[in-house]
Order: structure tokens, then C-alpha cells, then sequence
């Protein structure tokens, strides 16, 4: 299971740790590609299979948007001897990734944020602490 938290620096060539108890997760080879809320979404290589069976059976009416949005951002990526990963440029645009990145797990798959866009989520969340608090009943915790 992907989780937890870890803030890492992006370098001038645009490659962040991966954190280690995410790499044995993730695999040799997994996909990158735009998440929601302006961060990315990193998915081993058996989970990513499962969305592209889910996104190519969509009709051109109803897949088109998502399709564009998953399939045009994503890339295959591989930590090098370091643990580092190599985010491309697109990609780093999207995400506003500078130079503070935070990597969260979310079981199945990890983000990537900007520092500052995780930080602004964070105080979104905390003004939604009724709303989290009822999906919490909803799931009887």
C-alpha cells in the first residue's frame, strides 16, 4: 500500500526522490501522468492497466475529455540508482513542481504536489472538516 507523506527538492534537471517504501509499490516501470488539482498521479504498472482497460472502453462522446486529459499527459517512468525519478517538463508545468515537492500515497496510487498547491489543499480540506467528517460516518469510522 502507497502511504504516507514526504517532502523532497525537485533539481535542475527535474528529477525528485522517490520515496523508498514506494519503490518496491511502484515497481521497475510505472506511469506518470495529470492528476486533479493541479498535482500528478503516479500509478504502478497493474493499476495503471486497470484505468486504461476502464478509459479505452469509454464511447468517443463520453471518453474524449478524460482520454485527452490521462493518456496525454502520461509517461513511463523508472527511479535511477539514487531513487530519483525524472518528471518531464509538461508534466512539471501542469503540477507547478519548482523546486519543494511533497510525494503522498493513497493506496493505490501516489501524487505528486508543489509545496505551495499541497498547502493550499491542506487549508481547503481543513475548511471541509464537516464534509470529511460525514464521509467518515458514511463509512462507519
Amino acid at each position: 500500500m502507497l502511504a504516507g507523506e514526504f517532502q523532497h527538492n525537485i533539481d535542475a534537471k527535474g528529477r525528485v526522490i522517490m520515496p523508498a517504501k514506494f519503490r518496491d509499490e511502484l515497481g521497475e516501470k510505472f506511469i506518470a501522468t495529470k492528476g486533479l488539482d493541479k498535482c500528478l498521479f503516479v500509478f504502478p504498472q497493474s493499476e495503471w492497466e486497470k484505468l486504461d482497460k476502464q478509459l479505452s472502453e469509454l464511447s468517443l462522446s463520453k471518453g474524449r475529455e478524460i482520454q485527452r486529459f490521462f493518456y496525454g499527459g502520461m509517461t513511463q517512468c523508472e527511479t535511477d540508482k539514487q531513487g530519483r525519478v525524472l518528471i518531464p517538463a509538461n508534466l512539471r508545468e501542469y503540477a507547478e513542481l519548482e523546486k519543494d515537492v511533497v510525494v503522498i500515497g493513497l493506496n493505490k496510487r501516489a501524487e505528486f504536489w508543489s509545496k505551495a498547491n499541497w498547502d493550499l489543499q491542506n487549508s481547503r480540506f481543513m475548511q471541509n472538516a464537516d464534509e470529511v467528517a460525514l464521509q467518515m460516518e458514511d463509512l462507519g469510522i
